[in-house]
């Protein structure tokens, strides 16, 4: 079945540009992830309950794979169920054919399919070139990259571009403080039931957190940071994140005037993003404690 889908769609998108093409890809990954949901799926641990995978990961990630050897067969490929090519362009598509994949799995329809290319390894890239998400269950697609004005299905979304792009109150004009402060907004994020119970992790997590004013954990990165490019999460941290969760949406956040960092705090990496002034805010708390202010 794949093979026929990847042979159809290569013939039908051989000349599209990266931009078309990303986009095109992570749209019908999605649709297929989410007919082969309807039709019925068993679901596999991989670390934990809460870590899981099912066949249309897995099939959605062959087709992304396979296309991608077809039209871009001098470009590297990371998978995060295992598809990998090295690349002797420079370039390289990182997939995430379902991100979110424990609500997949239980019929939430908080979950998407994403890609994003970089130049570099992806682990630390040279150059985030763009990242694009489809979200099956609402019907959109963000598109967008540090260099390029991040979208919401063609529309250019408000971003940061100045101090009150989303609405609220600004008391600082300077460009790289634009966007709500942490008090005015919501802090997206995940942590591991386990690191509740890990002091130095719980900590620093609430060090930052209190000083939000309200907090979202939803369980898909790519959705969640497509979100804060529209500003309906002003800022989002999490730890040790995979490229595959952190590449597509930090490069929308970017595309849209918004800061996305690494950030070494507690022993452990935190990747932030979202509003400059946030972002600013939270740094300063990592890096120092205390409240963000």
């Amino acid at each position: 079945m794949v093979s026929a889908l990847v042979k159809t769609f290569t013939i039908a998108h051989a000349d599209d540009s990266d931009e078309h093409l990303a986009q095109a890809l992570v749209f019908n990954a999605g649709r297929m992830a989410w007919r082969m949901r309807e039709a019925g799926l068993q679901t596999e641990q991989k670390t934990s309950v809460s870590d899981v995978v099912t066949a249309a990961d897995r099939v959605a990630e062959a087709f992304v794979a396979g296309v991608l050897a077809n039209v871009r067969p001098e470009d590297g490929i990371l998978g995060e169920e295992g598809a990998a090519r090295p690349s002797t362009s420079g370039r390289v598509w990182v997939i995430d054919p379902v991100d979110g994949t424990y609500n997949f799995s239980t019929g939430s329809d908080y979950w998407c399919s994403a890609l994003a290319l970089v130049e570099g390894d992806p682990d630390d890239p040279s150059r985030l070139i763009f990242g694009a998400v489809h979200r099956p269950a609402m019907g959109y697609t963000w598109f967008g990259g540090p260099e390029i004005p991040t979208t919401l299905d063609g529309k250019a979304v408000a971003g940061f571009g100045s101090p009150d792009s989303f609405g609220h109150d600004a008391t600082n004009s300077a460009p790289e403080l634009s966007g709500p402060p942490c008090e005015l907004t919501c802090l997206g994020g995940y942590l591991h039931p386990s690191d509740f119970a890990t002091p130095a992790v719980c900590d620093t997590w609430v060090s930052v957190a209190e000083s939000f004013a309200t907090v979202r954990m939803l369980g898909s990165a790519s959705v969640d940071l497509g979100c804060v490019s529209t500003g309906q999460i002003g800022c989002w941290m999490q730890h040790s994140v995979a490229s595959w969760d952190w590449l597509p949406g930090c490069a929308l956040v970017e595309g849209a005037g918004g800061a996305a960092e690494r950030v070494a705090s507690g022993g452990l990496e935190w990747f932030v993003a979202g509003s400059p002034r946030a972002v600013a805010q939270v740094r300063r708390v990592l890096r120092e404690g205390g409240a963000a202010g």
